[in-house]
């Protein structure tokens, strides 16, 4: 396990799991890219007693017939293809009953949503291999893994027919938070500052594939050349790939993100179907809880605001880097990035992004403020103006059942920040209208979440608590 990073959580998990004395079934889900095949394998030194890994945009011949190739090396036995899954299940079941009962026996299903194409009869046929074998074997690990979380979701952990309730752990894999990706940076030897590492993040996320490429010899900025905008560049065609390996009809979803990484604050349903002219239906909500399950997209609520009013929000950094810069960019300029540190666009994406970077780092920011055990809704807020009413934008509050409001002002600056006399009076403006339209009656704080702090000065004092970025490397439990 020496070679995994962070996940501490999960492996606690499936140390609870290897423990139990009854079968497990076991799903693994999460972000395509994000390391689950590399954990489940790492943790159990890759010695399965089956792994069958499910091949993308085949027939269901195809997946049989490479069914019988692992069965024939892990059996040492010759033996036919398989007609059907349900001939699959039971030459698998063959296998594992002349195996010595008295051991834990491991079976892995890796990417199980590609053997499900369409008439492979593949879920009838595993549930009841489940139902009539699998779930009496008290020495058995299964554990079934991929990508496409809906799938999973729906047809393993929610199911409604012959594998109700069988789940009996549940994986969601989430990207490296910022502290394992300085620790899994410092394990390839690559010594960045934290600075340079929050702009990585902004452009990778805590996505281990992506890491993995990065050059130690390189600066960031020339990393960023050298894997988005070089011609043959190794994540040129990286989006098309990754929507198209997750969702049939990829360009729908591809409409769908691309609408909300033009919008901030992201788009509600309406806004959604306006821009993409997609029907309203339940199509549409399928693809957005596709999405969402996949980790592409969150919901981003309002202050105040009902359920029906939630916005739905772009929160997959590649594929808000990919908008941003590399769909326009690629092959026209070899070192777009290198040439573009005090570009406009690219100082606007940097402050846009280092606020889902905070959202994802909510507990740090918690720990910071001394309030990890007080419970906490989050949000944002805008307020257009008018002729006659200021408006204003706050870019996350965090409402407090202690009777506090902490108002949130966001920014990534490569130094640290000096307040002037209109700063102040806008941090005052935002306060005013705050309270004013909304009518809460809580204390408000005010909140600097920025890189290097800020300087002690006459217009500093009525921010009451400044999160610096070092906050947002700790590690929490």
């Amino acid at each position: 396990m020496k070679n995994v990073i962070g996940r501490n959580k999960e492996i606690k998990r499936l140390n609870r799991a290897k423990e139990e004395t009854e079968a497990q079934l076991i799903i693994v889900y999460g972000r395509r890219r994000v390391g689950k095949t590399f954990l489940i394998n790492e943790y159990f030194d890759y010695e399965f007693d089956f792994k069958f890994t499910g091949a993308y945009n085949q027939n269901r011949q195809m997946q049989l017939n490479n069914f019988a190739i692992e069965l024939r090396r892990y059996s040492r036995k010759e033996n036919a293809a398989p007609k059907d899954w349900t001939h699959a299940f039971s030459m698998l079941r063959d296998y594992l009953e002349e195996k010595d009962v008295r051991k834990k026996q491991v079976v892995f299903f890796d990417e199980m949503p590609w053997m499900d194409n369409q008439k492979s009869g593949f879920l009838p046929a595993f549930e009841w291999f489940w139902n009539a074998w699998a779930s009496a074997r008290k020495n058995l690990i299964f554990i079934v893994c991929g990508s496409a979380a809906s799938w999973l979701t729906d047809n393993i952990e929610k199911n409604k027919g012959g594998l109700f309730n069988r789940c009996t752990c549940k994986l969601h894999l989430q990207p490296l938070s910022l502290h394992d990706v300085e620790e899994y940076l410092r394990s390839r030897n690559i010594d960045w500052s934290r600075y340079d590492i929050i702009e990585c993040y902004m452009i990778m996320g805590g996505i281990p594939y992506y890491l993995r490429l990065l050059d130690r010899e390189l600066t960031l900025n020339e990393n960023i050349d050298e894997l988005f905008f070089k011609k043959g560049a190794e994540l040129y065609d990286e989006f098309e790939q990754l929507y198209r390996t997750l969702f049939k009809n990829s360009d729908q979803y591809i409409k769908i993100v691309e609408a909300l990484s033009k919008k901030r604050n992201g788009m509600t349903r309406s806004e959604i179907i306006s821009k993409t002219k997609l029907p309203e239906n339940g199509v549409l909500t399928r693809m957005l809880n596709d999405l969402l399950n996949s980790g592409f997209i969150r919901l981003n609520p309002c202050y105040n605001h009902k359920s029906r009013e939630m916005r739905y929000q772009l929160s997959d950094y590649y594929t808000k880097f990919y908008f941003s810069f590399v769909k326009d960019n690629y092959g026209k300029n070899t070192h777009m990035w290198s040439v573009t540190n005090d570009d406009r666009q690219r100082c606007a994406w940097q402050g846009f992004t280092f606020e889902q970077v905070c959202k994802d780092h909510m507990e740090q920011i918690k720990n910071g403020l001394g309030i990890s055990a007080v419970r906490s809704e989050i949000s944002s807020w805008t307020k257009k103006g008018g002729d006659e009413k200021q408006g204003a934008q706050i870019d996350m509050i965090i409402d407090r059942n202690d009777h506090v409001i902490s108002l949130c002002e966001i920014k990534f600056y490569s130094h640290r920040i000096e307040l002037s006399k209109d700063d102040d009076e806008n941090l005052k403006t935002k306060v005013s209208v705050f309270r004013d339209e909304t009518k809460t009656n809580k204390t408000i704080q005010i909140v600097m979440i920025t890189t290097y702090g800020i300087k002690k000065n006459k217009y500093s004092n009525y921010v009451n608590r400044v999160i610096e970025m070092d906050r947002l490397f700790e590690i929490t439990e």
